[in-house]
């Protein structure tokens, strides 16, 4: 078995963490049942570059009761569960490489072993792995491209739709984040909770009484700003988008721009998707002791280097907590290298959330062995049958029953004759 990972003796906590998700994912055990019986995923070689946590394992575990291969590496050097990739190695036979903070150069070796079994699928977290693939494609005429691929994240769309409007997409993507059980759980309430439950957790600070300032009100800044006022702040909005500028207005926020909230705000929380969102010029603004922090995919929306150049001193005064002295005697504590809080401080969603993401992902693959061939290269939602199909078995697994339309209402809404 080929693997990297930190220590196998950690193999015992980690199949004990990992039987624990698999307990809190009902949804993605249904799928796995019946993955099971029709192995859909027979013989085919899948490459995941995702967070290598629990909820991660139940997904790798679901594919190979399909009767696929899969490979995993993490797509962020500080989300490895070391532990669960011991486990997942050692105890399901999944090849597995990834190390908590390793290197830029690990990272991509990582991402390379993953490559070397030419997958014919692949799995990915902010795109890392299709971008090293097509990079590859340019200078390599022998590099095999994958049938099809999908993407988890809004980073990784993002990307990957600028990759299809430049017309230099060379495989088909299923954008697992469109999917609306996906952006609804995960982004509102997976990364709402988790990224709250990461500061406070690297900190152990009192949110209540506090002005948190959140940069980006899409789904993700909204589940964070949600989160934020139920544990008792005053919640400031950041956004360069004037529909979701308005939109926060009307959910009761105050809405600001960076430099006027850097003024005030004592903890920060960037999750836009972009770079340098907090920038060299907004540190100096800052209170002294300000908290920042950032829930985007990449370590880009804070802009550490030049914080770094600004600073007198630099120091760790926490596990994964940062101190930067300025000239002017503020100190400024970046959480998780200014990484992804809610991985690097905490252990990322709940695996009530990743449930639903993470049906997703195996029932596209499934969709992608299926249809592969008629697949163009382009970026396709996740389709409706299979978003709904992930939603019905959600509520069935509460208990939950819900009301079908008749054959007269199906025919009233799918007609334009019928009026008053």
């Amino acid at each position: 078995m080929k693997c990297d990972i930190k220590n196998k003796n950690l193999r015992q906590e980690g199949k004990k963490r990992i039987e624990w998700a698999l307990n809190r994912m009902p949804v993605l055990e249904q799928v796995r049942m019946r993955f099971a019986k029709t192995k859909p995923l027979k013989g085919v070689t899948i490459g995941a570059c995702l967070h290598v946590t629990t909820e991660t394992a139940a997904l790798a575990l679901t594919l190979k009761a399909a009767g696929a291969r899969p490979s995993v590496c993490a797509s962020n050097p500080l989300s490895t569960q070391d532990d669960v990739a011991a486990s997942l190695v050692f105890d399901y036979g999944i090849e597995v490489f990834a190390i908590k903070g390793e290197n830029t150069k690990t990272y991509y070796s990582h991402i390379d072993s993953v490559l070397k079994n030419n997958p014919q699928i692949t799995l990915d977290d902010g795109a890392d792995l299709i971008s090293v693939i097509h990079k590859r494609a340019r200078t390599s005429k022998t590099q095999r491209l994958p049938w099809a691929s999908t993407e988890e994240t809004t980073t990784g769309v993002i990307r990957l739709k600028s990759l299809e409007g430049q017309g230099k997409l060379l495989y088909p993507i299923i954008a697992v984040n469109d999917a609306y059980t996906k952006h609804l759980f995960d982004n509102r309430y997976g990364t709402g909770q988790s990224t709250m439950d990461g500061i406070v957790r690297a900190t152990n600070k009192l949110i209540a009484g506090t002005n948190v300032v959140v940069c980006g009100y899409g789904w993700c800044g909204k589940g964070v700003s949600i989160r934020a006022k139920g544990l008792g702040a005053n919640v400031i909005i950041c956004e360069a988008d004037p529909l979701k500028a308005l939109e926060a207005v009307m959910d009761g926020f105050r809405v600001l721009p960076v430099k006027e909230a850097a003024k005030i705000g004592d903890i920060f929380v960037t999750v836009t998707g972009d770079i340098n969102v907090i920038s060299k010029e907004d540190f100096p603004l800052m209170k002294d002791r300000v908290l920042v922090a950032n829930a985007g995919h990449f370590d880009v929306e804070i802009d550490i280097k030049s914080l770094a150049a600004l600073a007198t001193k630099k120091k760790e005064v926490k596990p994964l907590v940062t101190e930067y002295t300025l000239k002017n005697k503020k100190r400024i504590y970046v959480l998780g290298e200014g990484r992804l809080v809610n991985l690097a401080c905490a252990e990322g969603h709940p695996a009530e959330v990743m449930d639903l993401s993470f049906a997703n992902q195996a029932l596209s693959a499934e969709f992608i062995a299926k249809n592969h061939r008629k697949l163009k290269k382009k970026v396709y939602k996740v389709p409706d049958e299979i978003d709904s199909r992930v939603a019905a078995l959600k509520l069935s697994s509460m208990g939950i029953r819900i009301d079908k339309l008749t054959t007269q209402q199906k025919k009233y809404l799918a007609s334009w004759e019928v009026g008053t």
